[in-house]
């Protein structure tokens, strides 16, 4: 049995994962994220879409992040008929990524198309992908649920685990069992288990491992059983993160200013679950009398389904706020100051509007969606604090405000940076380096062999692989684009 991998996306940078697991030839697909960053150099990657679709047995979906799910739709564009397993909220959640995705792009082309014709140009950007396409893709996804052990080709198991990060995120672990079934009857109402569990070889993938003690969503399982090998992700390898405590200090902090000079505080956070969190902070610093009662906007249309989202999903929460909604039927998402904004004309209106006040908005990364035109808007003024909550990619306008640069181009306009730029690494869904060995000494580490690193920038790689190492595990190596890796 021959059974290698290789990536195709996420390897030694962060956005676009994309793993293949080759047995004997047939390729299953772990994630098919999208590129963020530079948008010529994104949109060229998400373009240059390298993989034989229709050649792919099946597709694995570890979580609904647009980094993970954004190309599924590309799937069937090229071929791809098979199934795409997802937990069942991130298949609710993939659904809305996706055409929210399918929607900016339709937006971009008839922007673009505009531009073209004022210039006498002639115009060729299309979308990615439409909405139809996106139906297609969500009508393939499976849903599986943690801990729930299930055949997806006749020699190859999968398992999927809480991994911690957003809801519905899962490790997924795949077992090959280095047998086929014999009949047709067998494949259809048995499972092949191997005579020895030494034949078999367990990967697990880890998707986005996220953190302990995380508001609405459960820790990190750790009862994954006995991997050979892991692919890990390594978003914050060479990062420490503050506390809670320290977060919700700097957060209370945040907002007494806003209230003493009138100002506004942009927060720029991802639809699905830091936008979330972040309101059951506020909820939490309201009810505890730390922070005054001021006007808080979910500038986000997404970002409004996603939390109806949540509501569905109790299977995902941890005790304390499965007891809040099911127990005491309290809704942490919802209070006085809170409100959500749907329409383009609402959200301008936001800018007319005098401080204090806190506007949380799309995109997380600040490259596009409504935040750009709130930082437009407000970035010269010397009032307004800019709270980044959340990891950066290189080449983004939040990388550069992250950076403190002094001046940044929004929407093809050079502005001066005169807002207060403050940071909060705590509501970051990813572990840090402490985090993610402490959770590989937790788990079962009897068979590991080797442990391969995606997802991560240069810089993180090597020190995580220098912490890993230090403490005991020999074998790690960190996965280059597209090269191949032999699993015994």
């Amino acid at each position: 049995m021959s059974v290698i991998i290789y990536s195709l996306g996420a390897a030694e940078e962060v956005t676009g994962s994309k793993h293949v697991l080759e047995i004997d030839g047939r390729p299953i697909l772990v994630d098919c994220g999208a590129f963020q960053g530079k948008w010529n150099e994104s949109d060229q990657k998400n373009r240059d879409f390298n993989i034989a679709a229709d050649k792919l047995e099946t597709v694995i979906l570890t979580h609904a992040h647009y980094d993970h799910c954004g190309l599924l739709p590309m799937l069937g564009k090229k071929g791809f008929s098979g199934n795409i397993y997802s937990t069942p909220a991130s298949r609710d959640l993939a659904n809305l990524i996706m055409m929210d995705s399918a929607n900016i792009q339709a937006h971009d082309a008839a922007f673009r198309q505009k531009q073209a014709a004022k210039k006498g140009e002639k115009f060729t950007w299309q979308p990615l992908y439409n909405e139809t396409d996106v139906v297609k893709a969500t009508n393939q996804i499976i849903g599986l649920s943690y801990n729930r052990k299930m055949y997806i080709s006749t020699d190859v198991a999968l398992e999927f685990f809480d991994a911690g990060h957003i809801l519905g995120s899962a490790m997924a672990m795949v077992t090959i069992t280095g047998q086929k079934k014999k009949s047709k009857l067998a494949s259809f109402f048995g499972r092949v288990k191997s005579e020895n569990p030494e034949d078999e070889i367990r990967i697990l993938y880890t998707g986005d491992l996220g953190r302990k003690n995380k508001p609405i969503i459960r820790d990190p399982a750790t009862n994954v059983g006995a991997p050979d090998y892991i692919v890990l992700e390594s978003t914050y390898g060479n990062r420490l993160h503050e506390n809670t405590d320290e977060a919700m200090e700097i957060l209370a902090k945040v907002v007494k200013r806003a209230r003493d000079t009138g100002g506004k505080i942009i927060i720029p956070a991802f639809a699905i679950e830091r936008t979330q969190e972040l309101v059951y902070y506020f909820h939490l610093l309201f009810e505890q009398r730390k922070i005054p009662e001021i006007p808080i906007y979910v500038d986000s249309p997404m970002a409004t389904n996603a939390t109806s989202i949540f509501q569905v999903h109790p299977e995902c929460y941890d005790e304390e706020t499965h007891k809040a909604f099911l127990t005491h039927h309290k809704n942490p998402f919802g209070f006085n100051s809170l409100r959500f904004t749907q329409s383009v004309e609402e959200s301008k209106h936001l800018n007319e509007l005098e401080g204090p006040m806190i506007i949380i908005s799309a995109d997380g990364m600040c490259e596009a969606g409504r935040i750009v035109h709130h930082l437009y808007n407000n970035i010269e003024d010397p009032n307004t604090t800019i709270l980044l909550v959340g990891f950066m990619a290189e080449n983004t306008l939040g990388r550069r405000l992250q950076n403190g640069e002094e001046e940044v181009k929004v929407i093809g306009e050079w502005k001066k940076v005169r807002a207060k730029v403050e940071q909060i690494n705590a509501f970051s869904a990813h572990a840090d380096y402490q985090e993610t060995l402490d959770w590989l000494k937790e788990i079962d580490t009897s068979r590991l062999k080797k442990i391969f690193l995606v997802h991560g920038e240069k810089a993180a790689q090597k020190n995580l692989t220098k912490v890993l190492t230090e403490n005991g595990f020999n074998d790690v190596e960190v996965i280059s684009y597209g090269r191949t890796y032999i699993l015994n």
